[in-house]
């Protein structure tokens, strides 16, 4: 474990620690240091730990953290705010905070919490569509099964002409969708009434009924976030409305999906499922899902590409220069 720190000279200047890295991040985290120049002292550790006592300890004395990966629970809240500690803002490198930190108690410490947005649509939107393409496609299988020295021939499903159902319409879904319509899917959406003029003006059919939605599409893909009015929106009714040898794909939040029904629905074994969101990650040894071969699982990767990195960096730098600044860009509680 090592870190590097700049303006090391600067003791009259704030200090910002980036606790923990993911190795592909390091770069553009490094690159996007200098935008702090003369606001506040950065500090990046190199490694990424979950030891929740040593993440206490490198933010010690920092009035920011930068953080992507570690869940924040009451425990580490408290030991990081006043009076235990000095952390006013925890900046965070992605949209889906609130599975990360409990906002509301945040607040109550005083730790502001931001976030950044549309940073990955491009990376999400592609993983969500291989997944599909997975599903349809069967590659992988087929290429262990040639690894393994046989000749398995799978029979696939065509994506062209099939109906893609998609719910919500935010820049991942919107860059979803201008892929699926290239390949020539046809594409309906459920999602807020606010976003019919949008969906019907990017050439695709407003679907206002998510159960109909569910029945009438040949895939359906989730996109929305994870709030007080989304968590288990998506019921066992509405997957067993899924017609054989559908698909349905969720690379949002596991938390969308109430508990237990998605199992119980491939525990049928007439639809596929892709799926890259868990309600704990890493996923257990033991979880059900693991044991589903109608299921196509991945590590919530979608997010991890290099244009994603990128963005993050450029983002949550932005949102810790605007806190210094008194602004509330990025700001979710």
């Amino acid at each position: 474990m090592g870190f590097f720190e700049t303006q090391v000279e600067r003791a009259d200047l704030p200090l910002v620690v980036v606790p923990v890295i993911f190795d592909a991040m390091r770069d553009d985290m490094k690159a996007a240091v200098g935008s702090l120049a003369d606001v506040a002292r950065v500090r990046v550790y190199d490694d990424f730990t979950d030891d929740r006592d040593e993440v206490r300890r490198r933010l010690d004395s920092a009035e920011v953290g930068i953080i992507t990966g570690i869940h924040f629970d009451e425990t580490l809240l408290s030991s990081i705010a006043a009076p235990r500690g000095s952390v006013k803002c925890l900046a965070f490198g992605g949209t889906g905070v609130a599975s990360y930190v409990n906002l509301s108690q945040a607040k109550g410490m005083g730790i502001q919490v931001r976030n950044i947005a549309h940073y990955g649509d491009a990376s999400v939107a592609e993983h969500a569509i291989a997944l599909m393409l997975e599903c349809s496609r069967r590659i992988g299988r087929m290429d262990a099964s040639m690894k393994r020295g046989e000749w398995d021939t799978l029979e696939c499903i065509d994506l062209h002409g099939k109906t893609l159902g998609l719910v919500g319409f935010g820049g991942i879904s919107q860059a979803v969708a201008r892929i699926a319509a290239a390949i020539g899917m046809r594409v309906q959406v459920w999602a807020r009434p606010s976003h019919v003029e949008a969906v019907e003006e990017s050439g695709y059919v407003f679907e206002p009924d998510l159960m109909s939605l569910f029945a009438h599409s040949d895939v359906v893909s989730l996109h929305v976030g994870l709030n007080d009015a989304t968590a288990g929106m998506i019921t066992r009714e509405h997957l067993d409305a899924l017609r054989t040898g559908s698909f349905f794909i969720n690379t949002a939040r596991s938390q969308l999906v109430t508990h237990g029904a998605l199992e119980q629905r491939l525990e049928r074994g007439d639809i596929v499922a892709g799926v890259d969101v868990y309600d704990q990650e890493p996923l257990p040894a033991d979880d059900p899902l693991r044991g589903y071969d109608n299921a196509i699982l991945t590590p919530h990767a979608a997010w991890f590409a290099d244009t994603a990195f990128a963005n993050i960096a450029r983002q949550v730098f932005a949102d810790v220069r605007d806190y210094f600044q008194g602004g509330t860009l990025g700001l979710v509680n």
